[in-house]
């Protein structure tokens, strides 16, 4: 869909209010739906009717470019016409059960050409956290031992065996919680828990760090360390170089695991097909999901042949899920990874990440309320700051961002100061340029109103 040149944005009367068709069907359902829907819906109060490429429709009619994606997860955009085709007609064949079907036997084969160098088993689940905690099962089968290590900022799910590793305060009043979890700091490449100046010095000193904790806070029964190569949830967070690798020897050394969580990196999202890519590092085990279906709610397993053969989690329905791999979640992997390497998806990430971030920036120097930009991909994060303070945005001020890009068709996560973007991997040069220029005016507008110019 061709981009349309961006409607000024300046005034109190244009700031974002749901059409009525939307707002009547979203008081409806709030009527039996429990609370707790993710904030963006419960923000923008959107009832959608359809989706095109990069762009949602509601039902009133309203179009947003999207700047979200599902958190990541529509990675072909909406309705792309092979993964439609597919899908359909495997609904119209057959839709459940663990046995053998040709999508599911293609998507295991072609998926091995891409992983890295051994890690050739998959095991397919549902959501996320499901594949997260059949992982850690894994990983206890293969060492006999049970700890595990997460890092400060890490989102790996909400099941309760996975939990202690949430590396923020989401898990406050849901104790007591499982024994044996522990954090660590990640190290924020731009800015170090430990205050350090150089990229080097950070990734050494949480190693230092790290390896303390494992000495004098653990059982010394350590399973698996597990690690998003880029923090997602935290503000898609870069690593200190190095750290990554520093990290592998770390957990060679203690005959423990390394399980980089993959969910939202993994399938190109990074400018890469992994996101452990790019420090060359072949961790044990894989976590991954979102892009992996194109949408459909699927996650999986990924490690060698010899690990995968732990017992119990190698036994006969030790590793299964009821609707883990089923016929049509397999068409959707299927087609989603066909789709991905046949349109050089990893490449346009890579591309459009780099003019993203390259826009952002030259955007940031206009704009006193960007305090900083960091991508890699189309795994971008903007850190929103209030100008007079030189703190994060307050949050009354990132929704009125939200709800005035809103107003102008452009869906982003701008209700957080610490900002995620994560396009559709099919997103198009002008819509990038779109999408900026959009947000620009957005960011004026509110700096104007507020005095934050």
């Amino acid at each position: 869909m061709p981009a349309k040149s961006a409607a000024p944005v300046s005034s109190e009367k244009s700031r974002y209010t749901p059409g009525p068709k939307s707002r009547a069907l979203c008081e409806e359902e709030s009527k039996h739906i429990a609370p707790g829907l993710q904030t963006i819906a419960l923000y923008s109060q959107i009832a959608l009717e359809s989706g095109h490429g990069r762009h949602l429709r509601d039902l009133d009619g309203k179009e947003y470019l999207d700047f979200v994606a599902g958190i990541g997860v529509a990675a072909l955009g909406y309705s792309h016409p092979e993964y439609v085709r597919i899908v359909s007609e495997q609904l119209s064949r057959i839709s459940i059960g663990s046995f053998t079907s040709p999508h599911r036997a293609n998507f295991v084969k072609t998926l091995a050409t891409v992983t890295p160098k051994g890690l050739d088993r998959i095991q397919l689940y549902s959501s996320g956290a499901e594949a997260v905690e059949a992982a850690l099962r894994l990983a206890k089968s293969r060492t006999k031992k049970y700890e595990l290590i997460g890092f400060w900022g890490g989102f790996h799910g909400k099941t309760g065996g996975i939990l202690p590793v949430l590396g923020d305060s989401f898990k406050h009043e849901l104790g007591p919680l499982m024994p044996g979890l522990y954090l660590s700091p990640y190290p924020n490449r731009d800015r170090c828990p430990f205050g350090t100046k150089g990229e080097h010095d950070c990734a050494a000193h949480c190693l230092d760090f790290l390896r303390e904790l494992i000495k004098r806070s653990t059982a010394g029964a350590l399973a698996a360390v597990i690690v998003e190569p880029i923090q997602g949830t935290a503000g898609n967070v870069i690593p200190a170089p190095g750290w990554l690798k520093g990290l592998r020897a770390l957990t060679k050394e203690l005959g423990a695991m390394l399980i980089s969580d993959e969910m939202i990196t993994g399938f190109g999202r990074t400018g890469s097909m992994w996101g452990c890519d790019h420090e060359s590092v072949v961790p044990d085990i894989m976590t991954v999901g979102k892009g992996l279906g194109g949408g459909f709610p699927v996650s999986g397993v990924i490690t060698s042949s010899e690990i995968a053969q732990s017992k119990p989690w190698g036994n006969p329905s030790g590793s299964s899920s009821s609707y883990g791999g089923n016929p049509l979640a397999s068409a959707a992997c299927d087609a989603a990874l066909q789709i991905i390497l046949k349109e050089k998806l990893v490449d346009n990430s890579r591309a459009m990440g780099k003019l993203l971030v390259e826009k952002l920036r030259e955007l940031q120097s206009r704009s006193p309320l960007i305090g900083l930009v960091r991508g890699r991909g189309l795994m971008i994060g903007v850190e929103l700051v209030n100008p007079k303070t030189g703190k994060p945005l307050e949050s009354p001020l990132c929704r009125e961002l939200f709800e005035e890009c809103l107003a102008h068709g452009l869906l982003t996560m701008s209700y957080n100061p610490m900002l995620r973007i994560n396009p559709p991997l099919t997103i198009t040069k002008d819509e990038v340029l779109h999408g900026v220029e959009v947000f620009g005016q957005a960011l004026a507008a509110l700096a104007a109103r507020r005095g934050l110019a």
